[in-house]
């Protein structure tokens, strides 16, 4: 059977054999779009670890990366202890997460071989009818019967209607504890007994909380109602009476045919019936699904694709799916249609959010609708974090409030001994008399006894102390942060101008975590490197051609190009050529050459490339741009055309690549896909000579165990050896293999990959074994190294972050060799570091490893010990290494407590192969062993459990999509950024709401504290001299605005300060700036200060004939005075808005009174005016800020010119352009400069 006589094949969508070969027309595709290949080849979301063999697959999504400076191990001057064992194959591999495979019955373990694939056992599933939908195409009324009813596609993501928001949303903020505190407080206040303060103004705090936040909520609700309304009120084109017409979103049901055209969103999931493309090839965009903007390839199966252009045939199909799931990468359905059944997988669905590009049209048929959809189902964000400032900030609240308890009782006791020593006076004083004999008849007074006027003076006591919780701290902390994420995402330093994107802020709530940071998880590929990737080298027949450089050609031009109809087409990408390999690919006629020009001939054919043409200025010149999921698969293409190998277009069933002028045709006969298993991935095509191929290409550890190595043993041994070289310099690494199928060999795969195909049960294991039966007994043709550029600034970053304390761990899927020259060349591992590597294949050789590195350092200290008195421990620095392999039987067993000593001790970690899990095993490993702050850092959706797990997640927004970012906390686009967000914003936004929330605590507590000196000379009970307003406007006007903008705009230290300084950073890992010594050391600093502001006024007025509201006046006048001076002795960086703030809320205050006092109807009238215009009051608020803030800043002055910290000696730094030299402890040294000064911004 000759090739040209069967229809070309594309898996995963199987075509009916027999069929006469269509005529292939060339795509027109718009450049500007990006296009993907059919799958995502290489991804080390899976990973397979061998048993019992210390080597694992190769290849994986990054399999290696550039360094700056290409160095081979043995170049270095390293200090390695390596455990690790024999090579053992193991017959039965452990896979991790299988990318469609449900994990329902498999609980997730970080590092268990348990986790292994449920994809395996559920595609030997039937559907049950149980567990199935069954959808009648085009008769969307049978298919949503009464009792079959499905959703519909109208689709809500909002969180209230107009009659829930006010229950719900009340609902939901009074999940803070001390609203609930407060609701209670003004319910109190509401019972006559219990009624201190005006029934209106005890409610008002708590009102204006609730308003805010209602109103914030009920804003970011209506723009989601509005999304809602515009994204239910699209139309679509759905078959009615045989014909398409207009149809809201909303309105369409599942059974219902529909058709999109191009560019194009799908409202629904759609199973695909037929396509424009003559052999059902669509593409789509999943950018609103998953975040990756490159295209995906669907496929309409075939029976419908001959079925589906005729309107009238398209009844009568019957689909029986899966019920909806979350699970966006799997499908599992089957179709009956004339009375056959054939099976549908995931490449044969559209979800909703998919755009289609590069296709006229498509129709088919609603599956899942609305809320059912995938997408909906998915659209969940990341957990929910709370900042560690936080959480101890509700411990401090909870001593708050054992406090206020402690206030309360004495003030009730003591009111209770006052009316036993006064009982029998109580029948003549005006409040506590036992009977009224004001009427006819004699009543009881209300007077409730002894036992009962204690229990209501102490909540009574409660209601007047109430300012001693801070409710609106929790308002001002969420401004602040607000403020904060503002400067941080204006902050053009963290502006990418490559993807022209900016810092992004997607979590509020924990910004001052970014200035306690302990430890960097990093992923390596897309975060510490580029993920762009450059061809560099060759070994090709046990030949190593590294010699590469740009060639110009005849008429000046870089790179290769070919004409075509007078049109000049050249790669957009220019790759190094070496000259004697292009010499050797144009030798047709020897061995040496077909075996050159077989490797260029696999480089541009097996992949999923699609070439698309880019216009140029000049309009007889056009460049080919490949694009693809995978970066691997572009550099090789680009690499085949730069040597003459042009791949100039692709379609369903074909390729044609243009060899050195001469276009030919492939066709396409099948192509096996990369899976986990395998770790490679081939395609079966049909040549020019009519001879069939199957070109083969994956991980030198899977490779070269289908490779014949009989036939050459010498260019085996020596691409081994050019393999291992280019892993040391930290290239990529493929190797690439062929054989030439028999007519007998290739229809036995072509009648075993259809029979597998169209399977309904155990397809994907039945087209592994296809594919596994194809690939061997292969002709080794080269390997290739591919480079992986590290990204600006990356080993400053590193450098910097190690200065500043915070150890940077680099978890990743690479090479061993590759991995460890990416961490000389970031400088993450030195020369002077003694490396440990751990590679085991057994629990007790792993525990073995881990005792022996233990004894290791022990060693090391000892000696350090010795030579350098004590103080030279961290000369003798390590760095761990371990594989996945290990990390399996270390990780959730009892050895991870040796791992976690051994890895706190060593300046560096580097985790090879390590699957997605294991990445969320070993944050894990820290944060539930240490208080140390963790941060994870990754740009693809295998670091997503890293960057949730971790108390910070950052998302790298670069090539792998967008899945990192959407997991994220915050997002950003160079790794580079890390330093200014942590060292200057992650210090900033630490100190000042560690001090905001100090400060809040101190001027509510001061205020209590004036209230309770009152209390204990009126007779406990409960009576003030300040009035009910004052005590409400005091949290929420007086004192609330200069502590939020301090909050957000106050420095200690400037900029580059803070760069050329990164130890300065340690005073958040040691939390300087909120502690429980701060604390104490407030509350007594309150005590003094309350003191003077309530004992001050009353000596001075204490035998004149001022009353009680006349005081009160001074008293709350002083406090404001003196919680704002004190405000403005702290700060750092005085700005106009600083000022207006500060001594505004001060006049505020004195306008404020005077109003009230105004006001007839309220106690105090006129009260103010009297007092004030005595020269007593002036002098007397004088002696309160002199008497209250002498101690203070006496304090201040001592400390910080006697026992200063790093902060005051760098302050000083700065004011005087000098650090004076100290002991080692505060002694500092630049690490770099940054090219301008910045101190003063």
């Amino acid at each position: 059977m000759k090739a040209s006589q069967q229809r070309p094949l594309l898996i995963p969508s199987p075509r009916t054999p027999g069929k006469e070969e269509l005529p292939y027309t060339p795509i027109a595709i718009d450049s500007s779009i990006p296009v993907s290949s059919m799958s995502k080849p290489y991804s080390d979301s899976q990973i397979e670890m061998s048993g019992t063999s210390n080597k694992v697959a190769d290849f994986v999504r990054n399999p290696s990366s550039q360094s700056i400076q290409s160095k081979s191990s043995s170049g270095h001057s390293i200090k390695e202890v390596n455990f690790r064992e024999g090579h053992e194959p193991n017959p039965n591999p452990v896979r991790y997460g299988s990318r469609g495979a449900s994990s329902d019955s498999n609980p997730v373990r970080y590092g268990s071989r348990g986790a292994s694939s449920g994809g395996f056992s559920t595609s030997f599933k039937e559907i049950k009818d149980e567990d199935a939908r069954l959808v009648y195409v085009n008769d969307p009324g049978r298919t949503n019967e009464k009792r079959f009813k499905f959703a519909g596609n109208s689709i809500r993501t909002s969180k209230y209607s107009i009659l829930t928001f006010l229950p719900r949303n009340l609902f939901e903020q009074f999940h803070r504890i001390a609203y609930i505190y407060f609701l209670v407080i003004a319910i109190l206040n509401q019972l006559p007994q219990l009624a201190v303060f005006g029934r209106e103004a005890s409610i008002l705090p708590l009102a204006m909380v609730l308003f805010v936040t209602a109103v914030k909520d009920a804003y970011e609700d209506y723009r989601r109602h509005r999304s809602d309304r515009i994204e239910n009120n699209r139309l679509a084109s759905v078959l009615v009476n045989g014909e398409f017409e207009d149809k809201k979103w909303k309105d369409i049901c599942v059974g219902e045919v529909i058709k999109i055209s191009g560019s194009q969103t799908l409202p629904c999931d759609m199973v695909l019936l037929s396509t424009s493309d003559a052999t059902g090839v669509a593409y789509v965009q999943t950018t609103n699904l998953d975040g990756e903007s490159n295209l995906k390839t669907r496929y309409a199966k075939q029976e419908t694709q001959m079925k589906a252009p005729l309107v009238e045939n398209i009844g009568g199909l019957l689909i029986k799916c899966e019920k909806p799931n979350r699970n966006i990468y799997g499908f599992q359905a089957n179709m009956d249609i004339d009375g056959k059944r054939i099976s549908l997988g995931p490449s044969n669905i559209i979800l909703r959010g998919c755009e289609l590009k590069n296709t006229d049209w498509i129709i088919g048929v609603a599956v899942y609708a609305g809320k059912e959809t995938k997408a909906m189902l998915n659209n969940a964000g990341a957990p929910s974090k709370r900042s560690r400032l936080e959480k101890r900030m509700n411990k401090e609240i909870i001593i708050l409030s054992f406090f206020l308890v402690t206030l309360c009782t004495v003030v009730s006791i003591c009111h209770g001994a006052w009316l036993r020593r006064h009982r029998e006076e109580l029948y003549l004083m005006q409040f506590y008399r036992k009977y009224d004999y004001s009427e006819p008849e004699v009543e009881k007074y209300e007077y409730y006894g002894w036992g009962m006027e204690i229990f209501f003076v102490f909540l009574m006591s409660v209601i007047v102390f109430q300012v001693m919780i801070p409710i609106s701290l929790y308002i001002s902390v969420e401004l602040v942060r607000i403020g904060q994420a503002y400067f941080m995402i204006r902050d053009d330093r963290m502006f990418d101008k490559s993807t022209n994107s900016r810092f992004q802020c997607r979590a509020l709530n924990i910004n001052e975590d970014l200035g306690q940071i302990k430890y960097v998880f990093s992923d390596k590929t897309g975060t510490l490197t580029e993920n762009k990737m450059e061809f560099q080298c060759a070994s090709i027949g046990g030949v190593d051609y590294d010699n590469g450089k740009v060639i110009n050609t005849e008429d000046g031009q870089t790179g290769y190009s070919v004409q075509v109809d007078g049109m000049v087409l050249r790669p957009k990408m220019m790759v190094k050529v070496d000259q004697d390999l292009l010499h050797l690919s144009k030798m047709k006629h020897t061995d040496e050459g077909r075996h050159v020009r077989d490797f260029l001939v696999a480089l541009a054919a097996c992949n999923t490339i699609v070439p698309l043409t880019v216009e140029t200025s000049d309009p007889a010149v056009k460049l080919i741009e490949y694009q693809g999921e995978s970066p691997d698969e572009q550099a090789l293409v680009y690499a085949a055309a730069s040597y003459g190998f042009m791949l100039v277009e692709r379609s369903s069933g074909h390729i044609i690549i243009d060899i050195q002028g001469e276009r030919q045709r492939f066709n396409v006969l099948g192509l096996h896909e990369f899976d986990s298993d395998r770790k490679r991935m081939s395609v079966i095509v049909g040549c020019p000579e009519q001879k069939v191929k199957v070109f083969v290409k994956g991980a030198d550890t899977t490779m070269f165990k289908v490779i014949d190595k009989s036939l050459n043993l010498n260019m085996v041994k020596a691409t081994e050896s050019h393999l291992h070289s280019y892993s040391s310099k930290g290239l990529r690494t493929l190797v690439i293999g062929m054989r030439e199928l028999s007519t007998s060999e290739f229809e036995q795969w072509q009648s075993s990959y259809e029979s597998a195909s169209t399977a309904l049960m155990g397809r994907a294991y039945l087209l592994r074994k296809v594919a596994n039966n194809v690939e061997n007994n292969l002709k080794l043709l080269g390997a290739s190294g591919i480079e992986d550029k590290l990204q600006q600034g990356v080993p400053e970053a590193i450098e910097s972050l190690r200065t500043a304390g915070i150890k940077v761990w680099v978890l990743t899927g690479d090479k061993q060799e590759t991995a460890i020259s990416i961490g000389y060349s970031s400088k993450l591992l030195t020369s002077k570091m003694t490396q440990i590597v751990i590679n085991n294949n057994t629990k007790d050789s792993c525990r073995k490893s881990l005792d022996d590195a233990l004894q290791v350092y022990k060693k090391l200290s000892n000696v350090s010990h010795s030579n350098y008195g004590g103080h030279g421990a961290g000369t003798n620095q390590l760095a761990l290494i371990i594989d996945g392999t290990s990390l399996v039987y270390i990780l959730e067993s009892e050895l991870e407590e040796k791992l976690f000593e051994l890895a706190s001790k060593c300046t560096a970690v580097l985790c090879c192969r390590v699957a997605p899990l294991q990445k969320a095993g070993i944050v894990a490993l820290i944060k539930n062993r240490t208080d140390d702050m963790t941060l994870a850092i990754g740009d693809g959706a295998n670091d997503v459990s890293m960057i949730q797990k971790a108390d910070v997640g950052i998302g790298i927004s670069g090539q792998e999509g967008r899945q990192a970012v959407m997991a994220s906390d915050f997002s950003m686009g160079q790794f580079r950024f890390l330093v200014p967000l942590l060292l200057i914003h992650g210090h900033w936004n630490y100190q000042r709401i560690g001090y905001m929330i100090l400060y809040n605590f101190y001027r509510n507590v001061v205020l209590v504290f004036v209230l309770f000196w009152y209390v204990l000379f009126t007779g406990f009970t409960l009576t003030t001299a300040i009035t009910d307003w004052s005590s409400v406007l005091y949290s929420v006007i007086y004192t609330s605005l200069p502590t939020i903008v301090v909050g957000i705009l106050d420095k200690d230290l400037g900029r580059s300060t803070l760069l050329k300084y990164p130890q300065l950073y340690g005073a958040g890992q040691r939390g300087e700036s909120y502690n429980g010594k701060l604390f104490w050391v407030t509350i007594l600093d309150t005590l003094w200060q309350s003191i003077a502001a309530f004992f001050i006024p009353l000596i001075a007025y204490w035998d004149s004939t001022v009353g009680g509201s006349a005081l009160g006046d001074l008293w709350i006048l002083a406090v404001v005075i003196l919680v704002n001076i004190h405000l403005a002795m702290d700060v750092i960086r005085w700005y106009s808005i600083t000022h207006i703030a500060i001594w505004g809320s001060i006049l505020a205050t004195f306008i404020c009174v005077m109003i009230i006092d105004t006001l007839p109807f309220l106690p105090g009238y006129w009260a103010f005016f009297m007092i004030a215009k005595t020269k007593l009051f002036w002098v007397c608020l004088l002696g309160i800020v002199v008497a209250g803030m002498v101690p203070r800043f006496v304090v201040k002055v001592f400390v910080q010119h006697c026992k200063p910290n790093d902060i005051h000696i760098a302050r000083e730094a700065e004011k005087f352009g000098n650090i004076r030299e100290r002991d080692a402890e505060t002694e500092m040294n630049p690490i770099f400069d940054l090219p301008r000064s910045t101190s003063s911004s």
